[in-house]
């Protein structure tokens, strides 16, 4: 390791401010991106700014048709809150599936969608449901935060704050998950909104990183069943293909754990 600063910030104001300050400074919210990149020389902080204990940022608040998660909410306080039981139970599976329980109690959703993983199970989530992303200094549309590998529509400094998530009247997720990294080989996310909009999204199948899948969003606005799914055709052009899968598997995994999720949804 080298020298760093470490500072635990008590407002987002104040994380702001340290960051502004240091010379190459990061964020830390769970810590399972960034302690592994800096234990391998790959990232040198001059600050590492610990936001994790902020209280501004943790939390759920159900509002109408409206599911709020603060950023720094762990998955496992995601998992067992009864809002989100109540309103996305989707949302709760997959948390529930995401990672193993040291996992679960660490990490956050502001970490896991800022950090943008090709493989990440948040990210899905967002797209489909049409999540809102609020940081200290604007909104962002789910469509328009996440822009490929590891890339987001964040700027310098910038803190996620919360994610606001339109209830939906259907939401499904279903995934084939890496035996040892539990991360998703490719997960698929569906949702039924209340107007009658379809929206599915995949996550792990991508050489960009999370993907609409139109042709299973045509299928199941005009039937919504798994086996609405069985004449559709997902392309492999452009997914991934490395020695967990080929691009020809993982486009027939993207319409499997798409039934398996609209299933689950019902």
């Amino acid at each position: 390791m080298y020298e760093t600063t470490y500072h635990r910030a008590s407002s987002v104001d104040e994380a702001a401010a340290l960051f502004a300050k240091g010379s190459e400074a990061k964020f830390l919210a769970g810590g399972h991106t960034l302690l592994p990149v800096m234990k391998q020389r790959l990232a040198s902080p001059s600050d590492v700014i610990d936001i994790g204990k902020i209280k501004d940022l943790i939390g759920v608040q159900l509002s109408g048709d409206t599911l709020v998660i603060k950023a720094a909410t762990t998955y496992y306080d995601i998992m067992t809150n009864a809002d989100v039981k109540k309103a996305i139970p989707a949302i709760s599976y997959l948390t529930s599936v995401l990672g193993d329980p040291a996992v679960r109690h660490r990490g956050t959703i502001g970490g896991s969608i800022a950090n943008n993983d090709p493989a990440a199970d948040f990210p899905a989530a967002l797209i489909s449901l049409g999540a809102t992303v609020k940081t200290n200094k604007r909104s962002i549309a789910a469509d328009d935060f996440f822009k490929g590998l590891f890339t987001t529509a964040l700027e310098d400094g910038e803190i996620i704050t919360e994610v606001a998530f339109p209830v939906p009247d259907k939401a499904g997720y279903a995934k084939m998950r890496h035996p040892a990294s539990r991360f998703a080989l490719t997960g698929v996310f569906v949702t039924k909104t209340k107007g009658g909009d379809v929206r599915v999204a995949a996550t792990g199948a991508s050489q960009s990183g999370v993907m609409r899948v139109s042709a299973i969003e045509a299928a199941l606005k005009a039937n919504w069943s798994a086996s609405a799914i069985d004449g559709v055709s997902v392309s492999a052009s452009g997914l991934l293909s490395d020695i967990h899968g080929s691009a020809d598997y993982r486009a027939n995994l993207v319409k499997v754990m798409a039934q398996r999720a609209v299933a689950a949804a019902g």
